[in-house]
């Protein structure tokens, strides 16, 4: 008996409940991605009303570095482009690297200016309080990239508790609530004035080392500056 023909062969069709890609703008709402740029957006904004004696470089030179890196995602946004989650969260880890190694060393520069006598109180003042407030703006865009890696993946989590338990998310976060930037923002500011997370606990080891490093920028900038006013009165 000759031998059937052989069939062409078929690509092999996905099943039926196999998960699709969810665009991002269904899965960060415009609110919540609008809130995280422009709290970039305004940390470089902060620097650039820095006294020369605390930048690292041109005045311009961190903003310049802010809008290159963020071009990429938000044109993908807009555009609704699919950008790859690693090279997106590659983008926003740059950009957080870049702005914490320049708040890191903007601090390191108020904390030598502060032995020159010849600084007037009220430059030092203002220079204190813009770092603190970069410093808060920093930690909460790193919370809200760092907990569950991010929002999309936190999404797809059903955003349960991962490196941060709301207290929304207790008992397995039935009724779906979701973490926004605000909220991340408001433990970075209760980790800079009270050196506590307040309601929200860390759960890794990674949270906890942020919210650490935050903590000692922050005390830094309170206890020197209080040092530094005693001496004058």
């Amino acid at each position: 008996m000759g031998k059937e023909p052989a069939q062409p062969s078929r690509p092999a069709e996905a099943p039926e409940n196999a998960p699709k890609r969810e665009p991002v703008a269904h899965v960060v709402d415009v609110w919540q991605f609008s809130l995280a740029t422009a709290a970039a957006l305004l940390i470089g904004a902060l620097f650039l009303q820095l006294p020369e004696e605390l930048l690292v470089g041109p005045r311009w030179l961190l903003l310049v570095i802010e809008v290159a890196l963020l071009t990429p995602p938000v044109l993908a946004r807009v555009t609704n482009t699919h950008l790859p989650q690693r090279v997106a969260r590659g983008f926003v880890y740059a950009l957080l690297a870049a702005l914490t190694l320049e708040l890191t060393l903007s601090l390191a520069k108020l904390v030598t200016l502060l032995a020159n006598p010849q600084l007037s109180p009220r430059l030092l003042l203002i220079s204190g309080i813009l770092l603190w407030c970069a410093n808060v703006l920093v930690f909460a865009s790193w919370f809200w990239e760092t907990d569950g890696d991010g929002p999309v993946s936190r999404h797809h989590a059903g955003h349960e508790a991962a490196d941060f338990q709301f207290p929304q998310q207790e008992g397995g976060n039935i009724h779906g609530w979701r973490p926004g930037f605000v909220d991340y923002l408001f433990l970075a500011f209760c980790t800079a004035t009270a050196l506590s997370p307040a309601d929200t606990m860390p759960l890794t080891r990674r949270a906890k080392l942020l919210m650490m490093v935050e903590a000692i920028i922050s005390m830094v900038v309170i206890v020197m500056l209080l040092a530094r006013f005693v001496n004058v009165v």
